[in-house]
């Protein structure tokens, strides 16, 4: 009987069967142990992995014999020992030992050439400059791969101290740091079953991870769940304590409906508007998950029905309802206002800010819209479209109109082009459009919330739950990333879904009549507002930011 070998060679002899070059064990052990399925070995490999990055050698030999696996394939374990040392030689020779093993794969070229450069920067740093140039030279600017890298290797040649190589070259010099780092860039040419991928049970557990997250329904923070702050013993799942489905704050200072609020892109103000003819701006203090008024903004004569938000969170526009034919565009730092108007005619009941902040759209059901500037001159218009919803897209240049014939389209003013989006067969109430510029989420007359693909034109899904007649309700998306949405509803409740799932996630009690509008806080993502036609502004928040009753500390 053989001897047995240390397990740096990553074989296994002591009388297990031979692995074959595609990286499975024999069928039967020396000891008469079956051997396991492929899936198993696999297992096994990996397990063997992690065990000999944690510096578990002996634990990693065990396992590999008493499997008959091994861990790579001996040509790869040589490769990976003479890259470590340095063996520049030895590891070209290995290079070509593996080249039939790579199948379609063969990316022979881009392993030499990695190996080279390593070869090259480690011979500056050593001050070899003879040497490193002969590698440039007679090594790598023969292979004719990736010239312009070759000429920025070059340069390197005119460093005046190693300090200033290594901040050049962005390379943590000579040594095993370095090498190890070029072992994974190579690892990543191998096929597995000749050599593991690396970290790759990490990576695995990372991937578990970051899918529990993405199907966790209450998931709403900034915070990344990693190994390093999760536990691996159960899955990860966040509480609904933590999301913002209690009460907080009940604000009544409207003397009418509430129609609209919208939070400022920096999350630090909420803009309400009303029936009353007022908007008030509130200040939000997130630690409390609270609001503050701010002021108030008069001469609304038709009440303020939509208000949008200027990126810069120091202008907004205000349109009113359906006979309104102004929109107010104010300054919040001044207090100075604009009363944008074409003509007694028209009815101006949307508008919506281009994304530089420096022109807005605003538009009605007289069937036109005007692209104006920040004094309120048309610099565009589009006429014979009744629209009820206007949104600029993120490439600047095209209009999302909601029309009368149950459409969305685009509409771009500089090439006079349009192009249907979206068509529904119900009235399109409201629409609005997530921050990557893929998702439209409409609320559809009699037919509630559904969710489009604007690249694709296509309905994504239906929402259920929320009561949507002929009354104007809008919806919104919030969270950390935008995996959730919200809507009011006609039921006089707020209607909470993920993305992801059609069944809503959480109901939001205590309106008595209907909800009309609910705002995300963009910022803050554990603040939540909805505002109804019982004249009040509900402010909600996780369980935690609930007011304690008098006398309990």
């Amino acid at each position: 009987m053989q001897q047995q070998q240390p397990a740096s060679n990553g074989v296994i002899e002591n009388g297990a069967a031979p692995c074959s070059s595609n990286g499975h064990c024999g069928d039967v052990t020396a000891n008469g142990v079956a051997s396991l399925d492929e899936r198993s070995q696999e297992i096994v490999r990996i397990i063997g992995q992690y065990l000999s990055s944690e510096g578990l050698s002996r634990a990693c030999d065990t396992l590999m014999n008493e499997s008959g696996c091994r861990l790579d394939h001996p040509s790869a374990t040589k490769f990976k020992r003479h890259v470590l040392d340095g063996d520049w030689t030895k590891a070209d020779h290995d290079l070509q030992e593996l080249r039939p093993m790579l199948a379609a794969n063969n990316n022979i070229m881009d392993m030499k050439f990695l190996l080279l450069e390593q070869k090259y920067l480690e011979y500056l740093e050593d001050g070899r400059v003879l040497d490193a140039l002969h590698v440039l030279r007679n090594e790598l600017t023969p292979l004719q791969h990736n010239t312009a890298r070759v000429h920025q290797l070059s340069s390197f040649m005119m460093c005046s101290s190693i300090e200033e190589l290594h901040e050049r070259t962005n390379w943590k010099g000579k040594g095993q740091e370095s090498r190890l780092a070029l072992m994974d860039k190579l690892q990543n040419f191998l096929p597995p079953n000749v050599m593991l991928p690396p970290n790759r049970l990490r990576h695995l557990l990372e991937q578990a991870l970051e899918l529990q997250t993405l199907y966790c329904t209450h998931h709403n923070t900034q915070e990344k769940v990693t190994l390093g702050n999760s536990s691996l013993l159960q899955d990860h799942l966040c509480t609904k304590d933590n999301f913002p489905v209690h009460t907080i704050q009940v604000l009544n200072d409207h003397c009418d409906e509430v129609w609209y609020c919208e939070f400022s892109p920096d999350g630090t103000k909420l803009a309400t508007g009303s029936k009353d003819t007022n908007v008030i701006i509130w200040d939000v203090n997130p630690e409390t998950c609270t609001l503050s008024l701010r002021k108030v903004l008069e001469e609304h004569s038709y009440g303020a029905a939509y208000i949008s938000w200027n990126p810069d969170s120091k202008h907004l526009l205000a349109c009113g309802p359906e006979e309104s034919p102004e929109v107010w565009l104010w300054n919040l730092d001044t207090d100075k206002y604009l009363k944008v108007s074409q003509s007694p005619e028209d009815a101006l009941t949307c508008c919506a800010w281009h994304k530089d902040g420096n022109k807005f759209v605003v538009g009605g059901i007289r069937g036109h819209f005007y692209q104006c500037d920040m004094e309120g001159n048309v610099l565009d218009s589009w006429e014979g479209v009744r629209v009820s919803g206007l949104k600029y897209r993120s490439d600047g240049k095209t209009v999302l109109a909601a029309d009368s014939h149950h459409r969305i389209r685009g509409y771009v003013f500089e090439d006079l082009a349009d192009q249907q989006l979206i068509q529904e067969d119900h009235p399109i109430m409201t629409f609005t459009v997530d921050k990557n510029d893929r998702l439209a989420l409409l609320n559809v007359a009699t037919q509630g919330v559904h969710l489009w693909d604007l690249n694709d034109k296509h309905l994504i899904r239906r929402y259920q739950g929320v009561t949507q007649g002929h009354f104007t309700i809008h919806s919104t998306f919030g969270g950390c990333n935008q995996d959730f949405i919200a809507s009011g509803s006609e039921d006089n409740q707020v209607y909470i879904w993920h993305v992801r799932n059609e069944q809503p996630i959480a109901t939001l009690r205590g309106h008595t009549r209907t909800v009309n509008c609910v705002a995300w806080n963009p910022v803050y993502h554990h603040m939540l507002v909805s505002v109804s036609d019982d004249c009040s502004i509900r402010v909600w928040g996780p369980k935690d930011k609930v007011p304690k009753p008098s006398g309990v500390s």
